[in-house]
């Protein structure tokens, strides 16, 4: 199995190009989607994590997020006390859908994980795939399609590591600063070259 480590800073167009490998044949192993799927109502972080910090349910059992991050992100004591309850079980759910992969023979898994650079995560993949773009490319990103406010933007860009230590920790960039098509067309290029002989394919 071929384990690509797909990751960008936020608003680099990761998703897109995660999107894209599935389309061309990759199972995807999304970590954010593992992290929301481990606090879902009837999951023992959820009640550890209700336990934990008051006020974090709504009225039908399901987490509150955003007052849990209000509480969560206010001091490093708080994060690391988040972080030791949904990180193991993040980590441990991952592991199962990698063995999940090898055992069903999948050929390429994509592991999509933002902080992959960060937590060391990226020397235990094959490859390094990094979507990358410019600052203020991706805070105009923000702004204009997910709503963010500038400030803020600035601010979640600024608290992630910097584009020079990802682009060091990488085997292979996208550049997503031009057009959706142009990026696709990169993706592509990149399954062509490096994927491709992988599997054996010309």
């Amino acid at each position: 199995m071929f384990l690509i480590g797909l990751t960008g800073g936020i608003g680099s167009g990761k998703t897109t190009v995660a999107s894209r490998l599935k389309t061309l044949g990759a199972r995807i192993v999304d970590a954010d989607k593992i992290a929301r799927e481990i606090v879902e109502p009837g999951e023992p972080a959820l009640a550890e994590l209700a336990e934990a910090f008051d006020g974090v349910l709504n009225a039908d059992g399901t987490l509150n997020r955003a007052e849990l991050a209000r509480q969560a992100f206010a001091t490093p004591e708080a994060t690391e006390k988040l972080n030791s309850i949904t990180h193991p079980r993040i980590r441990e759910r991952t592991l199962e859908r990698f063995a999940q992969a090898r055992t069903e023979a999948v050929p390429v898994l994509v592991y999509d994980m933002p902080l992959l650079i960060e937590n060391g995560e990226y020397k235990k993949t094959d490859h390094v795939l990094v979507v990358d773009a410019a600052d203020e490319i991706r805070i105009d990103r923000l702004v204009n399609s997910r709503g963010l406010d500038e400030e803020d933007a600035r601010r979640r860009i600024a608290a992630q590591i910097s584009r020079e230590e990802r682009l060091a920790a990488a085997d292979s960039v996208v550049d997503n600063s031009g057009t959706r098509d142009q990026l696709l067309q990169q993706v592509d290029t990149f399954w062509e070259q490096v994927v491709a002989p992988q599997l054996g394919e010309k």
